[in-house]
């Protein structure tokens, strides 16, 4: 896990650090320093901590302007041992939601595991959002973390699944991947890709 980085391809319009509206502005990740671990394992220093032991984010990018938020995630997500969506919500997207930001794109390709408690935060999350026409989505779910997600109902809340897991999202520009996504729930057109 160490080697697995965030990805980095977008950083020419946009870094966390240096966004003065960002939790994160200020921040100096180490190249070398490896100090947060995934249980046994150490995860690349640029993954930024959000308070949980297990679970790490990247905020990929973020258009105040669009409400949009993109953020990569890696590790275990565990409601049920370290209340990872409660500690999500509390300490990231409470601030951006309070900056207006309602369309959020969760990358779960590198969260390996997803272990649900209680659906209150999904739920709490998903109803705020929806009051301003936006929507929560996750791209890239492994198999046994999307079987999870719906055997806990987090449908309901959150939209993931094949048609999400087939969007190509690191050879677009950010706001593109917005708008294919908007016009997915719309049902303006069934995504293919090209």
């Amino acid at each position: 896990m160490h080697d697995i980085e965030p990805f980095y391809g977008w950083r020419d319009q946009y870094i966390a650090s240096e966004d003065k509206e960002s939790i994160f502005h200020g921040s100096v990740s180490s190249e070398f320093q490896y100090s947060n671990t995934v249980y046994n394992y150490y995860v690349h220093p640029q993954w930024d901590e959000m308070g949980s032991p297990n679970l790490y984010i990247k905020v990929l990018f973020v258009d105040y302007e669009k409400g949009v938020a993109i953020i990569e995630l890696i590790g275990e997500w565990n409601d049920c041992l370290a209340n990872d969506i409660m500690l999500l919500k509390r300490n990231i997207i409470d601030g951006m939601i309070d900056k207006h930001i309602n369309k959020f794109v969760l990358v779960c390709e590198n969260v390996l595991s997803f272990h649900c408690d209680d659906n209150s935060y999904y739920e709490e999350w998903a109803e705020e959002v929806r009051e301003y026409e936006g929507w929560i989505v996750i791209l890239g779910t492994l198999q046994h973390v999307e079987e999870e997600m719906l055997d806990n109902q987090i449908d309901h809340y959150i939209q993931f699944g094949s048609v999400y897991n087939s969007i190509p999202w690191r050879t677009y520009k950010p706001q593109f991947i917005a708008g294919i996504i908007n016009d997915i729930i719309a049902n303006k057109h069934h995504f293919e890709l090209m």
